[in-house]
């Protein structure tokens, strides 16, 4: 009995023994450089790094309506190996999805060597899916024998892409992100660092059907615009109606507080559907084209003499009652300057100079500011400078001085009258916000706030200068107002005492000549007077109805602000000024 218990421990022990002796093998096995070799060849042939991006910021305006937000949609793939009829795989996504049917017939009778899944759809939206999803049940349910009808292989992976609901309400300032998830022009461009968020490189299995869950990374920013949703859709029809009517080839309109700089609507034409973007090449032949306001740049023409009349109203050379003999023209630099129409104005003031729009008034201006003094008040507004608005692709303009060696004193005369001067209407609208805050020039900007990580960061109110006192400001603001009501201007508003000033400008050719039947019609003008809450700039090109600006941009103008002061809820003149004790 002894030997036997013996025996017994001996062979427990060996095989204790050789059990350690595997357990140690495997241990070294698992540690060694040849099992890390596997390892890493087995995560390149069954795993991958993917790019994990966050989930895109969303866009509002400053109402908190969504402008630009994400939907789902799926990416549609075939498992090779799980196909049990490739027949009814094939004919069902030529049904559903219209994919071609001998190419996916082929794919799956004749895999290519080593494929395990193929993408066969990346963009499938929710109904279509379902259907595919319901049919696969369907066919699941009744599936017996090879040959049956069956969806098997079929998978569905969910992801986002970019929505936007109003599809081209205010397409101009919003732009579009493409399908490699990069923002282009506008706000998609200008922010797109912000509202894409830090992507993230996670390691995920070669096979979706392994992929049990996707690990999250926080969203991007959201963006709140100072864009009023129901003032951008009614400037966007009347700027529409206003190309149609005037035969203008391209138009543009843009509302801004001149207070703060805040953009409230900003459009110009042509639009599109940012759903719809692959029609980007279809619908603007260059990329200037895609919003007129920052991106091109024109001779202004007569609204630039705003500046010439602040400049010397500023500079102590004249006041709104000094007058001058208008004999028709005025020499500088060895030419001579003529009016619009070529006419003689006799005896004018400095109303009368602005009312009629004279050019010779202009030029004279110039002469006895000087070309140090004129140019100076020209930088100071900023002309020739970027805004740095808050939008991609903004034209700087030019202003040629002194400094150029092509530059000669008759620059002086036709720049005082905005010819041989060139500004975006963007640009012309900050250096008009001095004249309509009391001197003081604003940032223009279109993002009011930015939401990251539960904190909201607000865009403050930048002053980029005071080119001109505050009494200088309202002295020719109402300079303007006056000329406007004089003329009985069609921009005229009742009700409301508006300043503002047309601009029709010939266009010049590739040769430099200028063509008086190729023009730039403009108005710009603020109200009301003594309180602006709001700005209006209407540029429309090259227009058909009438050779002067007065007749095409003012009654744009007008019609703009006469539904602004509802939208804004700005009572009257009268009535504001009695409900302030006025």
């Amino acid at each position: 009995m002894k030997s036997f218990q013996s025996r017994a421990n001996l062979i427990a022990f060996f095989f204790v023994l050789g059990a350690l002796a595997i357990v140690i093998q495997v241990v070294r096995i698992q540690n060694s450089k040849e099992a890390d070799s596997f390892r890493t060849w087995g995560k390149e042939i069954m795993w991958q790094y993917e790019t994990l991006p966050s989930e895109r910021g969303k866009i509002f305006d400053q109402h908190m309506h969504m402008l630009a937000g994400n939907k789902v949609v799926y990416e549609v793939g075939i498992t090779l190996k799980d196909v049990k009829n490739a027949n009814t795989v094939a004919m069902t996504l030529n049904t559903v999805l219209g994919k071609d049917y001998k190419e996916i017939l082929d794919l799956l009778t004749n895999p290519p060597a080593g494929a395990v899944y193929r993408v066969i759809d990346q963009y499938v939206d929710a109904d279509k899916t379902k259907q595919l999803k319901d049919l696969q049940s369907l066919m699941k349910d009744k599936y017996r024998n090879d040959g049956d009808p069956s969806l098997a292989g079929l998978g569905f992976y969910a992801h986002q892409i970019r929505s936007y609901p109003d599809k081209s309400l205010a397409s101009n300032v919003i732009g579009f992100v493409n399908l490699n998830n990069q923002g282009n022009y506008g706000i998609e461009q200008k922010y797109d660092s912000l509202l894409a968020g830090v992507p993230k490189q996670v390691l995920v299995p070669k096979d979706p059907n392994l992929i049990t869950e996707m690990p999250k990374n926080p969203s991007g920013a959201d963006l709140i615009l100072t864009i009023d949703r129901d003032i951008q859709s009614m400037v966007e029809t009347e700027l529409k109606k206003g190309v149609q009517d005037t035969g203008a080839t391209a138009g543009t309109i843009v509302v801004m507080d001149p207070r703060t700089g805040a953009i409230l609507a900003m459009a110009s034409t042509p639009q599109m559907d940012l759903n719809d973007y692959t029609k980007f090449g279809e619908i603007y032949k260059t990329a200037g084209e895609f919003n007129r306001a920052v991106s091109v740049q024109f001779e202004p023409g007569s609204i630039f003499k705003i500046l010439t009349m602040s400049a010397a109203i500023d500079s102590g050379r004249v006041v709104p009652s000094s007058t001058y003999l208008d004999t028709g023209f005025y020499p500088i630099g060895g030419v001579n300057i003529v009016n619009w129409d070529h006419n003689a104005w006799g005896v004018q003031d400095m109303v009368g100079c602005l009312q009629h729009s004279l050019n010779v008034c202009m030029a004279r201006l110039a002469d006895l500011m000087g070309q140090n003094t004129f140019y100076t008040y020209m930088r100071r507004f900023g002309i020739g400078y970027a805004t740095n608005i808050d939008l991609s692709n903004e034209a700087i303009g030019h202003l040629k001085d002194p400094a150029d060696t092509d530059w000669s004193k008759v620059d002086l005369g036709t720049n005082s009258f905005g010819q041989g001067v060139s500004v975006s209407p963007i640009q012309m609208m900050t250096a008009a916000t001095a004249l309509a805050n009391d001197g003081k020039m604003v940032y223009p900007h279109v993002v009011y706030a930015m939401v990251s990580n539960g904190s909201e960061h607000i865009t403050p109110t930048q002053i980029l200068g005071t080119p001109i006192s505050p009494q200088s400001a309202r002295t020719v603001s109402n300079m303007l107002a006056d000329a406007l009501q004089a003329g009985q201007s069609l921009a005229n508003v009742k009700g409301y005492r508006i300043a503002g000033k047309t601009g029709t400008a010939s266009i010049p050719g590739p040769d430099g000549v200028y063509d008086p039947n190729l023009t730039n019609q403009s108005f710009m003008g603020w109200g009301p007077v003594d309180d602006p809450k709001f700005m209006v700039f209407v540029w429309m090109e090259r227009p058909l109805k009438s050779d002067w600006a007065s007749y095409v941009a003012s009654p744009i103008f007008h019609d703009v602000v006469q539904k602004l002061v509802v939208l804004m809820d700005i009572p009257p003149d009268d009535i504001r000024k009695q409900l302030l004790g006025q």
